[in-house]
């Protein structure tokens, strides 16, 4: 059995205008050629789609299954058609990302990268929130994907493994800290910080437990990014909080002490949020494949 894209959306516009010389007109094509065009589709499928009467046409009840089916081809094929203009670089793909500070400055670069040089059409917004503005920027769809803290998350989205994290104190050689095996941040407050600028998400998360320990944080500087904290540090300008990854990446070398919290809640699980499946587009489904290896086929 044969038919094509042609067939289908003539059967939707005569069934939109109740009328085959109404369809003809709007598609456009000469009442013949529609005609006759709807005759060879019902000869082949042996399903007389459409009623003809003297008011016009009307579907038969295989005629509105018919109809049904032929929609969904269509959307489909509208579909298949975006994507095709997407990946030949007519029509740019905007897709937007909110993650906290340790995700946007740490794992997320390097997850993001081989995914935007697959996809050269997308264009990426990467915003930084704190997790629970991540969670309701989810909920609203506001953002197709969000990185947050796993204990920021309910059961109103889906949730799926990024990283695992936690945060630490870094201090300069022959601090009275440096020896420490682990501290309470309660412990760590009667010094100095080199912190974040204050509208940073973590540095306001910082700042909420020095206030739950009831101690005010000290600070004595602020620098723009992980690895100036890092150097000022070096520095003896202070110490500093910070996602264990970049301390690592950034302090290789230079005179300092990494010294762990023992806090609870300095051991972190970022995690993927997104509000449903059906919401996603083609392209924020790829992105999820590179972000986390449980994202079904």
């Amino acid at each position: 059995m044969h038919f094509d894209l042609v067939d289908l959306r003539l059967i939707v516009a005569i069934a939109d205008a109740g009328s085959l010389s109404k369809a003809a007109a709007a598609f456009p094509i000469a009442l013949s050629a529609a005609s006759n065009r709807l005759r060879r589709f019902e000869e082949q499928c042996g399903v007389a789609v459409f009623a003809r009467g003297a008011d016009g046409m009307t579907l038969t009840p295989p005629g509105r299954l018919v109809l049904d089916r032929a929609r969904k081809v269509l959307a489909e094929a509208e579909h298949l058609n975006e994507t095709l203009r997407e990946l030949t670089g007519q029509r740019r793909v905007a897709l937007r990302l909110a993650g906290t500070t340790v995700a946007n400055s740490t794992f997320l670069p390097a997850a993001l990268g081989p995914f935007l040089a697959d996809y050269p059409q997308v264009d990426l917004q990467l915003i930084e929130r704190n997790s629970p503005q991540v969670l309701e920027a989810v909920q609203a769809r506001e953002i197709d994907i969000g990185v947050l803290d796993g204990t920021a998350a309910n059961r109103e989205v889906i949730t799926l493994p990024f990283r695992d994290d936690r945060l630490v104190l870094l201090v300069p050689d022959g601090h009275p800290l440096a020896e420490r095996g682990q501290v309470r941040l309660k412990d760590a407050l009667v010094y100095p910080f080199v912190c974040l600028p204050p509208e940073r998400a973590m540095q306001r998360f910082i700042e909420n437990m020095a206030i739950r320990n009831e101690r005010p944080l000290q600070i004595r500087v602020r620098a723009p990014s992980f690895d100036a904290i890092i150097e000022l540090v070096a520095q003896q300008a202070g110490i500093a909080m910070l996602p264990e990854t970049a301390t690592r990446r950034y302090g290789v070398g230079l005179p300092v002490r990494q010294v762990l919290l023992a806090d609870n809640w300095a051991k972190r699980e970022l995690r993927i949020c997104i509000h449903s499946w059906n919401a996603l587009s083609v392209h924020a489904r790829q992105l999820l494949a590179y972000l986390t290896p449980e994202t079904p086929a």
